[in-house]
């Protein structure tokens, strides 16, 4: 077994999240696991950036369940600000893969896992400040 590496926020910042769900939704196994570990934290990194608050995402991965991953990849404005073309992204690249209503829980369960890597990076910053 391998001992996971330390990545830099900057470092995980790069991933291209569109490939992880591409590969990630319809694999379990590896692929999955990076979706929702490097994955979720790239994704949680690169929203904090803009400024996106958890229960944005909480509300998006709802918006998913009820209506599927295509509908939500439709909005105007899936996550507010500048941060809407990144979740449109998110969104597209999951709808290439997704088939079925069990796909868009996958999808709205790592929106939730997104949402809660957030939560502790914003909780974490108020803390320290």
């Amino acid at each position: 077994m391998n001992t996971p590496q330390s990545q830099s926020d900057g470092r995980l910042g790069e991933l291209d999240v569109e490939i992880l769900l591409r590969f990630g939704l319809p694999n379990p196994g590896g692929h999955r696991s990076t979706l929702f570990g490097d994955g979720a934290v790239a994704a949680a990194i690169t929203v904090d950036r803009l400024g996106v608050l958890p229960r944005a995402l909480v509300f998006l991965g709802e918006v998913v369940r009820t209506g599927g991953t295509r509908f939500a990849a439709g909005l105007p404005e899936p996550l507010p600000g500048p941060a809407a073309s990144v979740a449109r992204g998110w969104l597209t690249a999951a709808a290439m893969v997704v088939q079925n209503p069990a796909g868009d829980q996958l999808v709205a369960r790592w929106l939730d896992a997104v949402a809660a890597v957030l939560a502790l990076r914003v909780t974490h910053r108020e803390v320290s400040a």
